[in-house]
């Protein structure tokens, strides 16, 4: 199938193939037959991304902070390679789709193949869309008009924040799409709507709904004056999109007191205070389709918010928008200004700064569609008997940032990258030379010619991909954690432990495989005496509704993060954890798991303490590790530079990057499939880890000390 994407390092705009989507839990597959082109968001991201590198920075100052910290900690070159990898990761655009449903999720009762539905799927010629945020669409509403479901969601959102009432008098300013339909939902709820705009083919089209529209080029406040007889508008709500302070400002001035402003669109906020303190005005941003919107327990657990507490949520502004339309209430067909086949759709975006006064642009999509989950990137290459195949489940973050960029220099062959999102699989598959990309990953464990997987996915679907992969008879590497809970470690375990033929477990636990650590293990040897370790993890804040934080999802940072450095003190050790004790940050934070000190025991009589602290500052490095030994200490700083003191002939290393492991890891990992020998990890320091960052959670929680070994 195909989908539109958008590069925001060069700008370009391309049709791209990828594989169509599968049927999973939680969501509907829909084919695509019309969408809607968001003049203001898309048109936004396509400037930006045509944009130069200055100009780039200039829109995004809060990032440039960012990248300036992280030159400070990581260094410049890995800082740029950084960027230049996240700028040169695809885009999807579109979120106003209408079409027909061709499949859904096993659990999924509210929808039936062959259904019409509106949804805030991108524009492509199939799209898989979590269930709350599809509605169905009702007889006498066409697909054409049904997709501008989404956009007046939006405006909608806004009339529902400004809560108007009968006969107030409202102004609406910017008419481009979302303020054409605002006005018209404002005036069936028994409002008097004035419009500003300054295009006049705007103007005269809002005037044909009923609206009084300020001529172009008229003073907006002088208009509002006279228009509301000095009393002053009741409310303002802003569609526009400015990069100036005069819209707010105006608005302001054209508000009786104690008046309300919604902002809907994005404009300049150099608020003046005495604008608002005068009358006492109301000023709210308005957030996309409504409640439930950004929370992923209702967009992607599919746990619906209470009827009879939040009347209003997004999937139910898109019903309320679908009756209108059916009703006759909201009539968008005047809206439509220009119609494309979708593969026009490249030259539709290149066009868009000639736009003029363009309104609604429908893409049109054909009925014949590749509705294959798996795509073709290279062509198949004849085995090498000595060559492991490999595939690769999840194209995220790390596999787009850390774990791809590594495993592509090994020379391995990877035969699929597999993820649910299309674009994201295709994207990772044709960069680093996989020969397909995949949505369904049943196929990629059915395939008898890949001899391991490597498990990058969320960290919910470890412990049971892990399963998955070892019984269908791979050989399997897995991100950490391995597993989030004591009973899907025993899953693992029970299925490790009856294999019938030897297959190896791995987990990314990369920081023992660093050029760092590698050369502290060698000054270490040798040693008599038990070692003492500290580790200090800076590790940023992340806000309490990450999905890090989710037990369901992250399992938490202390086993999803923390058990990294756990790993690595069983490492320089050479044993086991044996027992453990923890402490939590006092009470006065909104996630006081993520600042926490865990104290290990190890069965050599080693102790380490793993400081995990998530309140510190980004301009101070990341990870610090300290061992003392025999009157001898070492001093690791972020990966960079290693110091000895007390050390004959060693006083420092250094690597021209910080080099935390990944790729020695990975390499060590592809030769070891290809010749064998001794596993990378033993499997009982494995679950001696996992279980110990369970136990670190528990200790702190319960303020005991917990026996391991």
């Amino acid at each position: 199938m195909r989908q539109i994407l958008q590069n925001l390092r060069s700008g370009a705009t391309i049709l791209a193939d990828v594989p169509a989507p599968a049927a999973v839990p939680g969501k509907v597959v829909i084919q695509t037959r019309r969408s809607l082109i968001s003049m203001g968001t898309e048109r936004m991201l396509v400037e930006f991304g045509r944009g130069s590198l200055l100009a780039k920075a200039k829109s995004q100052p809060d990032k440039v902070r960012q990248v300036l910290d992280k030159i400070k900690t990581d260094g410049l070159l890995p800082t740029l390679d950084t960027v230049f990898r996240r700028l040169d990761e695809p885009l999807p655009l579109g979120y106003c789709n209408a079409g027909v449903v061709t499949a859904a999720g096993q659990d999924v009762t509210a929808f039936s193949p062959g259904d019409r539905v509106v949804s805030n799927g991108p524009h492509a010629e199939i799209a898989a869309v979590p269930v709350n945020l599809c509605a169905k669409i009702p007889g006498g509403v066409t697909d054409e008009q049904a997709a501008f479901t989404v956009l007046s969601a939006i405006g909608l959102q806004g009339i529902r924040l400004i809560q108007p009432t009968l006969g107030e008098k409202i102004v609406v300013y910017g008419l481009g799409l979302i303020g054409q339909i605002t006005a018209q939902l404002l005036l069936a709820n028994g409002c008097r709507v004035m419009g500003v705009d300054l295009v006049e083919q705007r103007l005269e089209l809002a005037r044909r709904f009923g609206v009084f529209a300020v001529p172009a080029g008229s003073d907006p406040v002088t208009a509002a004056d006279a228009w509301s007889n000095g009393r002053g508008v009741d409310g303002v709500l802003i569609t526009a999109s400015a990069t100036t302070d005069d819209i707010v400002h105006q608005s302001a001035a054209m508000c009786r007191k104690r008046g309300r402003i919604v902002l809907v669109g994005v404009v300049g906020l150099n608020l003046n205070r005495a604008d608002f303190y005068n009358k006492e005005l109301d000023f709210q941003v308005s957030c996309s389709y409504g409640p439930g919107r950004y929370d992923d327990e209702y967009e992607l657990k599919g746990h619906d918010y209470p009827y009879g507490f939040v009347r209003w949520t997004e999937q139910r502004n898109f019903e309320a928008v679908l009756a209108m339309m059916q009703s006759g209430r909201l009539v968008v067909d005047p809206l439509i200004t220009h119609r494309y086949p979708f593969a026009q759709a490249p030259q539709v975006y290149r066009d868009m700064g000639k736009a003029g006064n363009t309104l609604g642009i429908i893409l049109e999509y054909p009925q014949d569609v590749e509705r294959k989950t798996v795509l073709p990137v290279l062509p198949s290459v004849t085995r090498n008997g000595q060559q492991p195949v490999l595939a690769v489940i999840g194209a995220g973050n790390f596999s787009k940032m850390t774990l791809m960029p590594a495993l592509a220099k090994t020379g391995a062959r990877i035969k699929y990258i597999a993820d649910l999102k299309s674009d994201a699989a295709a994207y990772l598959a044709k960069k680093y030379g996989a020969e397909n990309a995949t949505t369904d990953k049943t196929l990629v464990l059915e395939d008898k010619d890949v001899s391991a997987v490597i498990i990058a996915a969320g960290h919910q679907v470890h412990a049971r991909m892990v399963t998955d992969a070892l019984k269908a008879g791979k050989n399997v590497f897995v991100e950490k954690p391995l597993a989030m809970n004591q009973s899907e470690l025993q899953d693992v375990l029970q299925v490790y432990q009856s294999l019938t033929q030897p297959l190896s477990l791995m987990v990314g636990f990369n920081r023992r495989f660093s050029p760092h650590i590698v050369k502290m293990k060698q000054l270490l040897h040798g040693r008599t005496e038990p070692l003492a370790m500290t580790m200090t993890v800076n590790a940023g804040i992340i806000p309490p509704d990450h999905w890090v934080h989710d037990p369901e999802r992250g399992g938490g940072r202390i086993i999803g993060e923390a058990c990294h450095f756990i790993d690595l003190m069983v490492f320089l050790s050479e044993s086991r954890v044996k027992s453990l004790s923890a402490v939590l940050l006092g009470e006065g934070t909104a996630v006081r798991d993520d600042k926490t000190s865990i104290v290990l025991e190890l069965a050599d009589g080693s102790i380490g303490t793993v400081n995990y602290f998530a309140n510190g500052s980004k301009a101070y490095p990341k990870e610090r590790l300290e061992v003392f030994s025999q009157g001898r200490v070492l001093f690791l700083d972020n990966f960079r530079i290693t110091t000895g003191y007390g050390f004959k002939g060693f006083k420092k290393f250094r690597t021209s990057k910080q080099d935390k492991g990944h790729g020695h890891e990975l390499a060590r990992y592809v030769a070891f499939l290809a010749e064998g020998g001794a596993p990378l990890i033993p499997f009982d320091e494995l679950v001696n880890v996992t279980s110990a960052s369970f136990a670190a959670v528990e200790a702190a929680r319960e303020r005991k000390v917990v026996r391991i070994l």
